[in-house]
């Protein structure tokens, strides 16, 4: 399907990428413009943008209490 979306693996795409993508793939799919088969096609690659996005927030997240613990002074 050429119009699912940038075709651009999901792994290669950044936060702002993967979301932008996201909210394409969810007008798309509430519009109910598409067929069945191009609507799971939609569904699936929606799935997996969310999971990426989900993995850059856990990333940032991760770094963020890691700074955060660097500049706390050490218990005891």
């Amino acid at each position: 399907m050429s119009d699912q979306g940038s075709g651009t693996p999901v792994e290669s795409l950044g936060y702002e990428q993967a979301r932008d993508e996201l909210v394409e793939v969810v007008r798309r799919l509430e519009a109910g413009s598409v067929s069945l088969e191009d609507s799971l096609r939609l569904w699936e690659r929606g799935e997996a943008l969310a999971d990426r996005c989900e993995r850059w927030l856990s990333g940032a997240r991760e770094r963020l209490d890691a700074a955060l613990a660097k500049d706390r002074p050490a218990a005891g």
